[in-house]
């Protein structure tokens, strides 16, 4: 009934209105999202998979339409209580003709289409490095050397192997920076090809160059940058401890970890509640690294180096990160 558009089912038009739109953002056509119905699986459940791999799972009711708390309501709802499946958050199933009721009490209310695609959106979102493979690349740099066919030669395959520039691009996906900028990149990257072909090191030294991009979504209405620093003892101990690891990876010692990644936590909270978006600005030598530690440990932050952010573009420091070793 979701699929079938002649009973008004509308699943088919919503996945096609996330798939055209993610890729307008990210950078690069998204394949077709196939559907199909699994006879293994209950009636109610749907799962999206990736690469042959379930990434998210989720239940619905068709016909029913899902009141999702957005954290402060009204009052309570009859209905079968549930979990939004993107988000997680608390959520009820109602009949339709309690829709204007539920939303008088404060509640969002979507269809059972409208709630697989917005999971369908946040899993193709978070794993979009995934989607994009040679092919894609090779399609990106055919559609750049229609209009700039020196610079895309100069690179693929003069300077870089495809097979680095694609690893490069997944970086950039996997940290949430669009690849619409394709010129950019190349342009960055055909500089960079010179002193490394490392891809993470490729990453590090072209996003300066995308700053602006990067920043543009994270600044408040007024035009500000509201960011977290580490306190600058905390940065200096981060710089050290990587500088005698070089080459073998950051290795922290365990209770200055779980102080650290506790205080980001607890950081990002704050900032949030206050209407901003989590931004942590610390020194280019130490950034690579704390993106990628926090990644998987801090929900929605951003790290950012100092040399990422345009000159031009005003920064408001509201929070300092404190962490210290975590005593016996």
């Amino acid at each position: 009934p979701l699929v079938n558009v002649e009973t008004g089912g509308q699943l088919m038009t919503r996945v096609k209105g996330v798939r055209k739109k993610l890729s307008a953002e990210l950078g690069f056509l998204i394949q077709p999202v196939r559907i199909r119905d699994a006879l293994n699986i209950d009636p109610d459940t749907y799962h999206i998979v990736l690469k042959g791999v379930i990434r998210g799972r989720g239940k619905i009711k068709v016909g029913r339409e899902m009141a999702i708390n957005p954290g402060q309501v009204y009052g309570a709802l009859e209905g079968t209580p549930t979990q939004e499946p993107a988000f997680g958050l608390d959520a009820v199933w109602i009949e339709s003709s309690q829709r204007d009721h539920a939303r008088a009490l404060g509640y969002t209310v979507v269809d059972a289409a409208t709630a697989v695609a917005t999971h369908l959106n946040k899993v193709l979102r978070e794993n979009a490095s995934d989607l994009l493979g040679h092919d894609e690349v090779q399609q990106l740099l055919d559609k750049l050397a229609a209009k700039y066919p020196k610079l895309v030669e100069d690179l693929v395959p003069g300077k870089l192997a495809l097979g680095v520039l694609t690893r490069t691009m997944q970086n950039l996906l996997v940290e949430g920076v669009s690849i619409r900028d394709m010129r950019t990149i190349v342009e960055s990257l055909t500089d960079a090809a010179t002193r490394t072909q490392d891809p993470d090191q490729l990453t590090t030294m072209i996003r300066p160059k995308l700053g602006r991009m990067i920043v543009q979504s994270l600044v408040d209405d007024a035009d500000s940058l509201s960011v977290m620093t580490l306190d600058p003892s905390l940065e200096q101990l981060l710089h050290n401890v990587l500088q005698q690891n070089q080459g073998t990876g950051m290795v922290l010692e365990p209770g200055l970890a779980e102080s650290l990644f506790s205080a980001l936590r607890q950081g990002t909270r704050e900032v949030e509640e206050k209407g901003h978006a989590a931004v942590l600005v610390v020194s280019p030598s130490i950034r690579s690294w704390l993106s990628k530690a926090a990644r998987h440990r801090v929900a929605d932050l951003t790290v950012l180096s100092y040399s990422e952010i345009p000159d031009d573009q005003g920064v408001n420091v509201i929070h300092t990160v404190q962490a210290q070793p975590k005593t016996a």
